[in-house]
C-alpha cells in the first residue's frame, strides 16, 4: 500500500439553513475543497459521498452522481456510503483504500446531510432507523434513550457523575464559540450544563448533539504526488473501520464499544504509534457520554476514568490531549453524513496551523474517531504532518 495524503479540505458552516438544499451544501464544500487542493474537477478519478439519510430527509436517492455531476465531475465511479453517523468516515476509509492500492490517484470525498427539512419528531424517527428496528426501536427507544442507558450504566459501574458529563459540554461549547463555522457558538457554565432541560435521564439538552445541516469534503492523493496539490499535505498514517452489534442487549458490556477498540488497535498498528503519542483528537461526542467512553476505548485513559479526566481539564485546549477543538458534534453541529469528513478537516486545520484562536501548540499527530449508531460502526483515522 502506498502512502496517501490529504491535499485539500473544504467545509460549509454547520447550522440550520432554511434556504439551502442538500446538493447546494455538498457542492459548496466540494468546490472549496478542490480550490484548496489546487485541483480541477476533471482531475478527480473517483468520488465517494458519505450520507446517512438523504432519501428520508430530502426525498432524493441516487445521490452520488447527483452530487458529483453538479461538481463537474463526470464519467468516474461515484458511490454513496451509508454507515449511520459514520457514513463519511467510512467513505473516507474506502477512498483511502482505493488511492493506497494504486487503483486511482485523486479521490474526492464529500459528506453531507440536510436534517432541518423535517420536524424534530420526524428527525428522531429517521435517526432511530440506524438502530435495531425490529427490537429496541420497535419498543420505543431513541438514540437519546439508548445513550442515557449507557451513561447510567457507566455511572453505576465506575462512579461517573453528572458533573463529568457536563464538563464535556462546557469544554466543547468553549471551543465551538471560537469556531466561525460552528452551529452553536455559545459558551456555557457548568451550572448551566447541569441545569439543562431533561431529555433522557441522566442526559439533558446540553448532553446532546445538534440537529444540523452542513457538508465537508477532502481530497486525497498518493504521497508522491501530494506536493502537486498542496504545500501542507497531511499524511494518513493509519486508518481502520470495524463493526459490532446494533442492539445494546447483544453487547456484553454497554460501557465500552468493541468496534472503537478494534479500529483503534488496527489504526495504531498501521501508524506505528500508541495512544500516548496522540497530540489532539476529534472524537464522536453525539452525546457527552460518548466522548467519555471514546477516551477510554482509544486508550487515552483506563476504563472508567474518562469522566474525571474530562472534569479535571485534561481534554481542554491546554490539557494533556486536546479533544474536539472544533467544538465537537455538541457545539460545531452534527449533520450526520458530514461529521466524519468534518473531523478530518478540523484536524488538518490544526496540523496546518490554520485553526485560528483554537490552535493548539502540539499538532503533528492527530486522531479522528467517527462512530455509527450506538457503536455498530467505527472508523479511526490517524493523521500526521508529512
Amino acid at each position: 500500500m502506498r502512502p496517501v495524503a490529504v491535499v485539500g479540505i473544504g467545509k460549509t458552516p454547520f447550522g440550520a439553513f432554511a434556504g439551502r438544499d442538500l446538493r447546494s451544501l455538498a457542492v459548496e464544500a466540494g468546490e472549496k475543497c478542490l480550490e484548496n487542493g489546487h485541483a480541477r474537477p476533471s482531475q478527480v478519478e473517483v468520488f465517494f459521498l458519505g450520507n446517512f439519510a438523504g432519501p428520508s430527509f430530502m426525498g432524493q436517492n441516487h445521490l452520488a452522481p447527483y452530487i458529483s455531476t453538479a461538481l463537474g465531475i463526470q464519467g468516474v465511479p461515484a458511490s454513496r456510503v451509508e454507515a449511520a453517523c459514520a457514513s463519511s468516515g467510512s467513505a473516507f476509509f474506502h477512498a483511502w483504500a482505493e488511492v493506497a492500492a494504486g487503483v486511482y490517484d485523486l479521490a474526492l470525498v464529500v459528506g453531507v446531510e440536510k436534517m432541518t427539512s423535517q420536524p424534530t419528531p420526524r428527525v428522531t424517527e429517521i435517526l432511530a432507523s440506524a438502530g435495531d428496528c425490529a427490537g429496541e426501536i420497535k419498543a420505543g427507544s431513541t438514540f437519546a434513550s439508548l445513550f442515557a442507558m449507557i451513561a447510567r450504566r457507566h455511572m453505576h459501574q465506575y462512579g461517573t457523575r453528572k458533573e463529568h458529563l457536563s464538563a464535556v459540554a462546557v469544554k466543547n461549547h468553549a471551543n465551538g464559540a471560537l469556531n466561525p463555522d460552528a452551529h452553536m457558538r455559545k459558551p456555557i457554565t457548568l451550572e448551566q450544563a447541569l441545569a439543562g432541560k431533561p431529555i433522557a435521564d441522566p442526559l439533558n439538552l446540553y448532553d446532546c448533539s445538534l440537529v444540523s445541516d452542513g457538508a465537508a469534503a477532502v481530497l486525497l492523493a498518493p504521497g508522491e504526488r501530494a506536493a502537486e496539490f498542496s504545500e501542507k499535505p497531511v499524511r494518513v498514517l493509519g486508518i481502520a473501520q470495524a463493526s459490532d452489534y446494533l442492539a445494546l442487549d447483544q453487547k456484553e458490556d454497554i460501557t465500552t464499544f468493541p468496534a472503537v477498540r478494534r479500529a483503534a488497535e488496527k489504526a495504531y498498528g498501521m501508524a506505528g504509534v500508541g495512544p500516548q503519542d496522540i497530540q489532539l483528537a476529534e472524537l464522536h461526542d453525539c452525546f457527552t457520554i460518548a466522548e467519555v467512553i471514546a477516551t477510554e476505548d482509544l486508550g487515552f485513559v483506563p476504563r472508567g476514568e474518562g469522566g474525571p479526566f474530562a472534569f479535571e481539564g485534561h481534554t481542554s485546549r491546554g490539557g494533556r490531549i486536546p479533544v474536539n477543538t472544533s467544538g465537537g458534534l455538541k457545539s460545531k453541529g452534527h449533520p450526520v453524513g458530514a461529521t466524519g469528513v468534518a473531523q478530518i478537516c478540523d484536524l488538518v486545520l490544526q496540523m496546518r496551523c490554520e485553526a485560528g484562536e483554537r490552535q493548539v501548540p502540539r499538532h503533528s499527530l492527530g486522531l479522528a474517531q467517527n462512530l455509527g449508531g450506538s457503536g455498530a460502526t467505527c472508523v479511526v483515522t490517524i493523521l500526521g504532518t508529512v
